[in-house]
C-alpha cells in the first residue's frame, strides 16, 4: 500500500516539478550541473578518462550495472576504460535538474550504442539518476551515478 501511495505521489509531483521548470530559465546552478553531466558524457565519447574522473567526487558511488553500486577512484577508472572502449554513442531524451542548496539531482532518459570486445553490437538505455554536491570552490561534481534509475519501474 505504501507503495502504491509512493507511486501516486511521484506520478502527480514529478509531472508538476517539470511544468513549474519548464516555464523557467534555469538558474545558474541548474546550468552548471547541467555543464557536468554534459562534460561527462562527452569525455567518454572523446576517450578522455581524466575528464571524465573529474566530474566525480573521490568518494563516488556509480551502479554501472542494475541494482550493483561499485566505487573508489581505482574502480570507476577501469568501468569507465571499458566503457570507452567500446566507443559509445549516447542520445539523450531531455533532462532535468532540481538543486536545494549544495545538493543537486539530475534526471535524463539515455540511449547508447557501441562494439563490444568480439565485435558485437551493443545498445542500451535508461534513466539516469544522477546526485551531485557543490564543491567549496563553487564547481560541482557527481555523487552518485545511477544510469538504470529505470530499472525499479520495469518490476
Amino acid at each position: 500500500m505504501l507503495r502504491l501511495l509512493a507511486v501516486m505521489a511521484m506520478a502527480i509531483v514529478f509531472p508538476l516539478v517539470a511544468q513549474a521548470q519548464a516555464g523557467k530559465s534555469m538558474t545558474d546552478d541548474q546550468q552548471n550541473v547541467l555543464a557536468v553531466i554534459e562534460h561527462m558524457t562527452n569525455a567518454i565519447q572523446k576517450g578522455d578518462i581524466e575528464g571524465v574522473m573529474a566530474t566525480y567526487e573521490d568518494t563516488a558511488v556509480i551502479s554501472f550495472e542494475p541494482g550493483i553500486p561499485v566505487s573508489g577512484p581505482a574502480v570507476l577508472r577501469e568501468m569507465f576504460q571499458g566503457m570507452i572502449a567500446a566507443n559509445p554513442r549516447f542520445d539523450f531524451g531531455g533532462s532535468e535538474v532540481i538543486v536545494a542548496g549544495d545538493i543537486a539531482v539530475h534526471f535524463m532518459p539515455w540511449t547508447m550504442q557501441g562494439t563490444a570486445p568480439d565485435g558485437s553490437q551493443i545498445e542500451q538505455g535508461g534513466l539516469s539518476v544522477a546526485v551531485l554536491r557543490k564543491q567549496t570552490d563553487g564547481s560541482w561534481r557527481m555523487v552518485i551515478d545511477n544510469p538504470h534509475g529505470q530499472r525499479l519501474m520495469q518490476n
